[in-house]
Order: structure tokens, then C-alpha cells, then sequence
């Protein structure tokens, strides 16, 4: 799949950088040794077959990028292809608004990243975590109130953004549930959302990495937008992360990991190209 055109705007400036460095090269050089008559063609012809080779690489390395790494207000944040489970430091999981721990395909699907954190990737039994997360010092201005006409899983409710630390993992509040038990957000929630995670995140860091998802990528809906696709989702992340009070001092940054699945559907490159990734 073709993320970048071929002939892309940011993709022909720095073809123009590369081609601008070549020419004054071979300027200097002939200021100081002339180029014998006999050769001038070859030498012509040599130079645009060259051009042309990189135009193209530059056009597949584009198309091609896995990994680029961003400059935001000081802090590195690096966005990837990968498992975020096997990412250093913190690792943010998304849950619903009761950090429920249910996984039937009803309250949490088998397949979504919280279903395989909670199947496969804990170190303890599912009470164990229920009592963690009932136990947790969580602010006062995080606990919501209590849905007591919920039928399944938990009834105590979280504000959006809130974080419950567990080993390694920052465990979120992230959607909201209708009465179907369907994950869904308006985009002030999703927006909401955002900034108090990296409020929250910058409360217990402890100057640690930090890998997150691109939230909102899975099975979450997000009301009036069914067409917002993951690199805008991604757009919104750095946006929200920019201008909050959120930063990273090295070595520690911020790693968006993007599944291996859908990497393609972002423009890497774009991003790159731009200031801040945006």
C-alpha cells in the first residue's frame, strides 16, 4: 500500500536538499579540475541517472518507515511498529471507565489489548487485580460515582484519564459504556480524555519510558466520527501531549507503539516531515 505519492511535496523538498548538496559538490570540483570534453556526456548522463536513483529511494523509504522519532517541546517520543508488551518501562493499557477485568467478548473482547493483557500477560490471578484496583489510592477527583443499575461487571465508575499503576503497567480509564456495554466517546471525551492521562502520567512516571497504544485504534467508537482513521487519531495524541504539561527528561520519552497491522495505513514520513508531528 502507498502512503506517500510519488511526486508528494515533502518528498520532492528533500529530493531538492539532496539534489542542492550534489550540485554545489560538483561545482567545487570543477572549479579546480575540468572535466575533459570527451567525458561531459557520460559525466551528464551519470549525474542524472543518480538523481533519479534518489528521488526513488527516498519515495520507497517513505512509503517503507517503520520507526521515526520526534522532537515535542524538548521530549523524544518515537512512533513504531511492535508488541507494546515487550517495550521497556511503563506500559499503558486501556480499560473502560470501571476497570473491569470481565473478559467474555461482552464487557471485553478476547482480541482487544486489554483482553490479552488480562489473558495472557498478568503475573497474578484476575482477584488478585480486582482487589488491587479496589485498594488503589486513587485522587478523589478520579472516583465518579457508582452505577448501581449496571447489570454486569463492576459499578464503581472512573473519570476518563485516570491511572492505576500496577508492576509495569499504567492501567486507564479510557471508554465509556453505553447500556449495550459498547465501548463508545464523543471527541470532547476522547480529547478529555488525553489530557488527564498525561496529567496523570506525569504524576507517576518517576522518570521512566512510557509506551503507549494509539487509543482509540481498536473496537472503541467514537460518536459522529466513523471515518477518523489512526493516523489521525495519532495527530490528536501528539496534539494533546504538546500542549500539555507533560515532558520527558532523557533518557526516559514517550513511545507510540502501532500494530504491525495497520502501520501501513500511516504516513510516517508525514509526520516526520513536519514540525512536532503535526
Amino acid at each position: 500500500m502507498l502512503k506517500v505519492d510519488f511526486f508528494d511535496k515533502k518528498v520532492r523538498d528533500e529530493f531538492f536538499k539532496y539534489a542542492s548538496g550534489i550540485n554545489a559538490g560538483i561545482a567545487a570540483i570543477v572549479l579546480f579540475w575540468e572535466i575533459p570534453k570527451e567525458c561531459k556526456s557520460l559525466a551528464g548522463f551519470t549525474w542524472v541517472v543518480i538523481l533519479i536513483f534518489i528521488y526513488f529511494f527516498i519515495w520507497y523509504r517513505a512509503n517503507k518507515l517503520k520507526s521515526i522519532d520526534l522532537s515535542v517541546d524538548g521530549s523524544t517520543v518515537t512512533i513504531k511498529t511492535g508488541d507494546i508488551f515487550s517495550e521497556r518501562g511503563l506500559k499503558a493499557i486501556a480499560f473502560n471507565e470501571y476497570f473491569d477485568t470481565q473478559v467474555d467478548d461482552i464487557i471485553i473482547a478476547h482480541r482487544s489489548l486489554n483482553g490479552i493483557f488480562i489473558t495472557r500477560k498478568m503475573s497474578c490471578s484476575v482477584m488478585d487485580l480486582d482487589k488491587h484496583i479496589a485498594q488503589y489510592a486513587f485522587a478523589r477527583e478520579d472516583v465518579a460515582d457508582v452505577n448501581h443499575s449496571r447489570l454486569l461487571g463492576k459499578k464503581q465508575k472512573y473519570e476518563l484519564g485516570t491511572i492505576c499503576v500496577w508492576d509495569d503497567y499504567l492501567l486507564t480509564a479510557f471508554s465509556k459504556f453505553n447500556e449495550h456495554n459498547e465501548a463508545r466517546l464523543t471527541m470532547p471525551e476522547y480529547l478529555s480524555f488525553l489530557i488527564n492521562f498525561w496529567d496523570r502520567v506525569n504524576r507517576v512516571y518517576a522518570q521512566q519510558s512510557v509506551s503507549v497504544p494509539i487509543f482509540g485504534s481498536g473496537i472503541t467508537r467514537i460518536k459522529e466520527h466513523k471515518n477518523i482513521n489512526d493516523e489521525d487519531l495519532l495527530k490528536i495524541m501528539l496534539w494533546t501531549f504538546r500542549i500539555s504539561e507533560m515532558r520527558f527528561t532523557h533518557p526516559a520519552k514517550l513511545t507510540i507503539v502501532v500494530h504491525k497491522d495497520k502501520v501501513d495505513r500511516i504516513n510516517l514520513f508525514d509526520l516526520q516531515s513536519a514540525r512536532n508531528g503535526l
